[in-house]
């Protein structure tokens, strides 16, 4: 009696196959000294590449950009999205601020985006299972 193998066969999807080229492209240039970091999240299929003058705060930046742009899109269909528009905006004031001071406009569209976060909460504690 013959015990039978059973092989499993892992299909790549063409984005899996891009990240696997791409890979290789990025190690064939560390062989070369130019440091490039590839950040992937093959689940969401997004693949971040930072060269080797990224810094905390541009990275900071730049990913505050796609939760804004997530507050954006939403705007007003999804209960949440003036919580998350009004963290965003105090995110980027104190984010364009990282290494200056404030401005006294600055403050004060901090202060307003405060206010409008204690709104927001305060509608979602009211009614928190309905559109606000």
């Amino acid at each position: 009696m013959h015990a039978s193998r059973t092989s499993t066969v892992v299909l790549m999807s063409g984005f899996d196959n891009f990240y696997s080229e791409l890979d290789n492209l990025v190690k064939s240039f560390k062989k070369n000294d130019v440091m490039i970091k590839l950040e992937p999240d093959l689940e969401s299929q997004i693949i971040r590449i930072f060269g080797e003058k990224i810094t905390a705060l541009g990275r900071a930046k730049t990913g505050l950009g796609d939760v804004s742009e997530l507050s954006f899109a939403t705007a007003e269909h999804h209960p949440y999205w003036a919580l998350l528009y009004h963290v965003c905006q105090i995110a980027r004031v104190t984010l364009e601020k990282w290494e200056s001071d404030f401005t006294k406009d600055d403050l004060n569209e901090i202060s307003w985006s405060i206010d409008e976060l204690k709104n927001s909460y305060q509608k979602i504690l009211e009614r928190p299972h309905n559109d606000h």
